[in-house]
């Protein structure tokens, strides 16, 4: 299992590493989760969350009983793209993802918050997972879903965002 666990991520990174800047563009340009972010594209999933700056949906693709993503209505393929001057809006992102667990009475403590890091994301637009409970996770899904150079708590992004350069 590893070992095709690891096939596939060379896979993933040969892909991401050969799609020119022209094609990531036009992928900005098309991105779906910025028309559910605008409402531009129908039928968008129920936001359960909407604000001047993001919004929570329930993930299409669900790691475990809840999994909700929170994006940003600004288009940013990911974390890597951001710097200090946007550890802000990452804050309020997690800190509404939070909100919404707690509304769930889930104990955020107990879930899974973080942010894929490329080339291991599946949607070029920033966005974070809130998941719970973890022990309904699939073996592949705690993989993908645990700290690592792939994945980052919500928390740890933000530390280190907070040292990036503008």
């Amino acid at each position: 299992i590893a070992g095709l666990a690891g096939l596939g991520l060379i896979v993933l990174v040969s892909i991401y590493k050969c799609a020119s800047g022209e094609v990531r563009q036009a992928e900005s340009e098309k991105c779906f989760f910025c028309d559910f972010a605008h409402r531009r594209q129908g039928p968008p999933p129920i936001l359960e969350v909407e604000t001047d700056e993001y919004v929570i949906f329930k993930d299409k693709y669900p790691a475990a009983r809840l999994h909700y993503l929170a994006i940003p209505k600004e288009h940013f393929d990911s974390l890597k793209a951001l710097n200090k001057s946007h550890v802000g809006l990452v804050r309020r992102m997690e800190q509404g993802m939070m909100e919404f667990l707690r509304s769930q009475n889930v104990d955020p403590k107990e879930a899974i918050v973080g942010f894929h890091l490329p080339p291991f994301i599946s949607v070029r637009h920033l966005h974070l997972h809130g998941i719970f409970p973890p022990a309904d996770m699939s073996f592949g899904n705690k993989i993908s879903f645990m700290p690592s150079f792939w994945f980052k708590k919500s928390s740890d992004a933000i530390r280190e965002l907070e040292d990036r350069e503008l």
